[in-house]
């Protein structure tokens, strides 16, 4: 064949080449390609057009090679570059692919694509402002361009921006409604700006032009989980099983849905089976532990796992997030470990904090307490009457409210008991610490920590010049954004300052608030009618049954046989602990109708109820709190062992400011000796009930003036210190009260 006749057949199998391709038959068209290569080895066309269909194949090492020998020919064009840097891309070779871009931009600096892909280079590499730069100049070259505008809202959701990544990815699907990754990722966006259901209908339009894309159905179950939506999200995350069996973050998702829904065995299989999958799977090992923890499973391999969790935390892993680490361990210093590698995680200092170092000067202190649980909650019952006592002449009061309205009568209360009552449920951490910042808010005070429905990263933001921890979370948080945590000397003695991040502040008694009156019942019930003999000794906890360990049921399994006719009277927390907690008295020897199960119930009727009981047992590593104070009011003992940690010593401090310090046990051998004592001498017993009755009145723990006084003076030192630039330090606020009499 001659030079002519094969000019002509290699176009004419480049046109076959590419008619194959509008068809969609890719492998006919690349074949057709191939064909004219071997005939003519430096037809550009034929390279440079295999090489882009191999990459819409998914065959980026082949089309790498065409590129490479279209580089050999000579000097190529800018789309060659960029051509190969989409290769080098789709293998994960970011460095490589960026250089690729940088010479199409040499070549041609008009090309918006190459700007664009520049920038989606910089961001695989970890360079978001860098990134930004380039796709700014992609968006300036081509305005409408839907994939410049996506890839821009990349940019900007890594950076945090997110209300400018959203209108980005909303560009992007004006210019193409079917663009589906701008559907997905518009709905991770909503997500962290916790606009769950605007979230929900994003995915939703994913899965309608992708019905069988995993992630979707797995970020929009996600999102109905945000809306408490459980068994709705828990179909989601199945159906992303099915389409993808080995997918881990819906395996975790699945197993996050049932322990929101106390279905704790369920959430236990799936943690193990996403344990089996990924063991390196961040905090798939405490999971574990805490869904057996949370309903009593005590298998033959617990204890192995309660361990293997501590060492890891040992050794810096992420194994347990730090409140459900508060029942796993009581070493301060391992709490300190488990709460530094959480907040180094999930809640890193932002890169720009809101407050700059200057102090604002204000008539009165300006405080804000920040919680999700301003409404019928058990932190709003212990410290309404402290909000509502607060001196206004001395300082300015808000609350941040990011929690739920519920419309009860104590969200009412809450709201006429502040100066200012913000409702910021639906912004998210960085709107919130910004309207904290215009507000001028000299102490922000932290009431959530790491419990549910956690919002550290609003502090993270660094809102406020004073910035402290205090009641609802009973440890350290590890972070570098918290200058103080507010506990008293029995709970942080000093010599344990070291495993707290924070500085600790000594209220002057205990660090707990309570009211000086809790509504109980009007129409208290009988023993019969709470299914307990009426003679028998009734032992008592109403702890949520995470708390109960099996060396604390040893003992108290033990009391029940060394007293006779005793039972032990504990709260039906959920059915899966009832059961296997009868099935550990069997296996103990115990009659499992010895256990009497106590349904939840309102506070009022709780409180009621509460008489019924001789003597209420706590539990270690971590204590009852606001059980044991209402056990009191209630006129009920409580007796305790000191643990070491924060959680474990709660208690303790409610027996000294009730004045029953001899209810405080050294050790669980002294625990089980005074419980013991206490059931086997009435007289004893009703000594301390007297004492308990004829105290509540008086004892500083009922005593809400005093703390309030002691709590501001805590916050006049704090304020102090950061109005002269002082650094935050460990003190022990004085106690007015004292000083008036």
């Amino acid at each position: 064949m001659n030079a002519s006749a094969i000019d002509d057949e290699v176009i004419a199998l480049c046109e076959t080449g590419c008619a194959e391709a509008l068809r969609g038959r890719l492998d006919e068209a690349v074949r057709h390609y191939e064909r004219a290569v071997t005939l003519d080895p430096r037809c550009g066309a034929a390279h440079f057009n295999r090489g882009t269909l191999l990459l819409r194949m998914d065959r980026p090492a082949e089309a790498l090679e065409c590129f490479d020998r279209l580089l050999a020919l000579g000097p190529p064009a800018a789309a060659v570059h960029l051509a190969r840097g989409n290769a080098l891309t789709t293998m994960g070779r970011h460095a490589a692919a960026l250089t690729c871009f940088e010479e199409a931009i040499r070549l041609d600096p008009a090309e918006p694509l190459a700007h664009c892909n520049r920038g989606n280079a910089l961001l695989a590499l970890g360079h978001p402002e860098e990134a930004l730069t380039s796709l700014d100049r992609a968006m300036a070259l081509a305005p409408g361009h839907a994939l410049v505008s996506y890839n821009r809202g990349n940019a900007l959701l890594a950076l945090k921006r997110c209300p400018e990544a959203l209108a980005d990815f909303d560009r992007a699907m004006q210019s193409d409604p079917s663009f589906a990754l701008a559907w997905y990722n518009r709905g991770s966006t909503l997500m962290e700006l916790r606009r769950y259901a605007d979230a929900v209908a994003s995915f939703a339009a994913v899965i309608s032009l992708m019905p069988d894309f995993a992630p979707a159905y797995n970020n929009r179950g996600a999102a109905l989980l945000c809306l408490k939506r459980q068994a709705e999200a828990i179909a989601d995350f199945e159906q992303a099983l099915r389409l993808r069996p080995a997918y881990e973050g819906a395996l975790e998702n699945l197993g996050n849905a049932f322990h929101d829904l106390q279905r704790f065995e369920d959430a236990a299989r799936c943690f193990a089976a996403l344990l089996a999958a990924s063991p390196e799977r961040p905090y798939a090992l405490g999971n574990l532990l805490d869904a057996r923890t949370r309903c009593c499973d005590w298998g033959a391999d617990y204890l192995a796992l309660r361990w293997r969790v501590a060492e890891a935390v040992d050794c810096g892993l992420r194994a347990q997030v730090p409140f459900a680490f508060l029942a796993t361990s009581d070493s301060p210093a391992a709490q300190l470990r488990c709460a530094r590698i959480y907040a180094a995680d999930k809640f890193p200092p932002a890169r720009e904090p809101l407050w700059h170092g200057r102090p604002y000067a204000h008539d009165r202190i300006r405080v804000a307490y920040v919680s999700a649980d301003l409404r019928h909650h058990a932190t709003a019952f212990l410290t309404a009457e402290l909000f509502e006592r607060h001196d206004r002449r001395r300082f300015e009061w808000t609350a941040i409210s990011f929690g739920p309205d519920d419309g009860s009568p104590m969200r009412a209360r809450l709201q006429s008991a502040f100066d200012h009552f913000l409702d910021v449920s639906g912004l998210a951490d960085r709107d919130i610490a910004r309207l904290m910042r215009e507000r001028e808010i000299d102490i922000a005070v932290d009431l959530q920590g790491y419990t549910a429905d956690c919002r550290a990263g609003i502090f993270c933001h660094r809102p406020a010049p004073v910035q402290a921890a205090y009641l609802a979370y009973p440890g350290t948080l590890g972070s570098p954004c918290m200058d103080y945590l507010i506990a008293d000397r029995e709970i942080i003695p000093k010599e344990h300052f070291g495993h707290y991040s924070e500085k600790v502040v000594h209220l002057p008694r205990c660090y707990q608030p309570n009211g000086s009156g809790r509504a109980v019942a009007t129409d208290p019930p009988i023993r019969a009618q709470a299914g307990l003999p009426e003679w028998a000794f009734v032992f008592c906890c109403f702890n949520g049954c995470y708390k109960i360990t099996p060396e604390i049921f040893d003992i108290w399994m033990r009391l029940l046989g060394a007293v006779p006719d005793s039972v032990l009277w504990l709260l039906d927390d959920n059915q899966a602990a009832t059961r296997n907690l009868r099935r550990a008295a069997s296996d103990r020897g115990v009659e499992p109708h010895r256990l009497v199960f106590a349904p939840r119930v309102s506070l009022a009727d709780h409180l009621a109820r509460y008489p019924l009981a001789d003597l209420f047992l706590d539990t270690v590593p971590c204590n009852a709190h606001t059980t044991a104070s209402d056990a009191l009011w209630a006129g009920v003992p409580v007796l305790t062992c000191r643990g070491a940690s924060f959680a474990g010593r709660v208690a303790a401090s409610l027996l000294h400011a009730g004045e029953l310090p001899e209810l405080i046990a050294g050790s669980l051998a002294e625990y089980e000796g005074l419980a013991l004592d206490l059931a086997t001498r009435p007289e004893r017993l009703g000594d301390l009930r007297r004492r308990l009755e004829s105290r509540r009145a008086t004892c500083a723990l009922f005593d809400t003036d005093r703390h309030r006084l002691g709590l501001e003076a805590a916050y006049v030192l704090m304020w102090q210190r950061a109005e002269n630039r002082l650094p935050p330090m460990h003190f022990a606020a004085p106690d007015p009260s004292a000083a008036a009499r």
